[in-house]
This record gives structure tokens, C-alpha cells and sequence, in this order.
């Protein structure tokens, strides 16, 4: 038997704007809250399901240094074009961490500066 991503944990300065920005991003929702200020967000079928949920935790200072991991993503119902309009729409921001231009991937930051690439590929939604 072997493991599967179940969650993935991000330090934040306000899960409350991540959370709102990811869930209309991932067309989650928030599943739990806790009395620190984190937050669970995940597919509304809820937590242990196909995808992974995310962990929204309350950090007042960034980490430093640069993460050693982000988050792609791939449309489900639209082009790459398109949902790179969505995402700029919902307040990511193209970041430039010396791509070329031809890749086939968008390098953007959500709105706390968390770099995360949109994939070109569309995939089949759950």
C-alpha cells in the first residue's frame, strides 16, 4: 500500500484572503476553521476524497527563503488563455522567475506573492 497527498499545509499571513481567492480558483470550499485563524479549504465533498485539501495557517512573519513547493494547476472547462484571464480577474499576478516565454505554462503569485503555475494541459474535471 502506499501514501497519497491528502493535504497540503501553507503558511500565510491571512488565510481569510487566500482561502477566498484558492476556493474560487479550485471551486472549493471551506471545510473547518480553527480558533488560531486556519483554515481547511477543499472540494465540497469534503476531506479524503481524489484531491487534496489545502491548510491555510496563520504565519505573522514569511518564511525565508524561497518554498520548496508550489502548486499547478489545470483548467477544467476553459483554454489556458481563458483561465489565465479568470486568475488575473481573481487577483493573481504574473511573476517572473526568468522563464523565456516559450514555456507552456503561466508562472503567476496568488495574492500573499505564493508562486503557483498555470499548466497548459486541460484536464477532465472529478
Amino acid at each position: 500500500m502506499a501514501c497519497r497527498i491528502s493535504e497540503l499545509v501553507l503558511g500565510c499571513r491571512d488565510p481569510e484572503v487566500l482561502a477566498r481567492f484558492w476556493c474560487e480558483v479550485l471551486d472549493f470550499v471551506v471545510l473547518d476553521r480553527e480558533d488560531d485563524g486556519t483554515l481547511e479549504i477543499g472540494p465540497r465533498e469534503g476531506f479524503g476524497g481524489p484531491q487534496p485539501t489545502i491548510i491555510l495557517s496563520r504565519r505573522d512573519e514569511p518564511e525565508q527563503g524561497k518554498p520548496r513547493l508550489h502548486i499547478d494547476v489545470n483548467a477544467t472547462d476553459r483554454d489556458q488563455g481563458a483561465e489565465l484571464e479568470r486568475l488575473l480577474k481573481l487577483g493573481a499576478r504574473k511573476a517572473d522567475i526568468g522563464q523565456t516565454g516559450e514555456e507552456p505554462w503561466h508562472v503567476l503569485a496568488d495574492p500573499e506573492g505564493n508562486e503557483f503555475c498555470l499548466l497548459k494541459a486541460r484536464l477532465n474535471p472529478l
